[in-house]
């Protein structure tokens, strides 16, 4: 991450040098390499095998009224909750931490934080075809409209030193999750990078 879109200054105290980057602390503003600006967003699905419900909107009430659009024709298939609450246990967050719009989908838990989390219990028996097949059409959805707009996602102010990288987390369904239900607001535009610069639309799977 910090390699090809930025990050924080770490400290140089010896006590830090010898923990791990990923939790020594950060001491400086954010630096960002030009990289960062040709994404246009990162969308994660990692809680396991179940069914997509909706998206961890991760404080970025800009896309709200954009992904309402691209969920309206999706709540058939049990896609229907937006909540502005965040995901901070997955691989979005190092996106989300370098200012890049990055989202978690809401899924059915099933057994995978009970049973099959990083265990030997996550095997290949444990796959629901239908949920996988569901998950599978909603992502792609997703990228293909995310890929397809003439501007790209709208961006949050880019975080603070203090709040840079969180370990806490809400949870997998807090109790802000709300109904999206359809929306007549039309999508407003986008305060980023402009169409016609080269950008990319990430998504990742576990």
């Amino acid at each position: 991450m910090t390699k090809h879109f930025g990050g924080f200054p770490l400290s140089p105290d010896s006590d830090e040098m010898r923990l791990p980057e990923w939790i020594r602390k950060p001491v400086g503003p954010l630096a960002l390499k030009p990289a960062q600006k040709q994404v246009s967003v990162y969308f994660n699905l990692d809680n396991g095998g179940g069914r997509i419900r909706g998206v961890y909107l991760q404080g970025n009430f800009a896309v709200e009224p954009i992904f309402s659009q691209w969920i309206a024709p999706l709540m058939d298939m049990g896609v229907t909750t937006f909540t502005q609450h965040g995901e901070f246990r997955t691989d979005h967050i190092s996106f989300d931490n370098v200012g890049i719009p990055a989202f978690q989908f809401i899924q059915d838990p099933l057994d995978y934080h009970s049973r099959t989390h990083h265990s030997n219990m996550d095997t290949y028996e444990s796959l629901q075809p239908d949920d996988l097949e569901q998950a599978a059409a909603v992502e792609a959805i997703f990228v293909l409209n995310a890929a397809m707009r003439d501007e790209m996602l709208p961006r949050k102010p880019l975080p603070a030193l203090n709040t840079s990288i969180s370990s806490q987390s809400l949870g997998s369904f807090p109790d802000g999750a709300q109904e999206a239900g359809p929306k007549s607001t039309s999508e407003d535009p986008s305060t980023s990078s402009p169409s016609q610069q080269k950008r990319r639309t990430v998504s990742g799977r576990e």
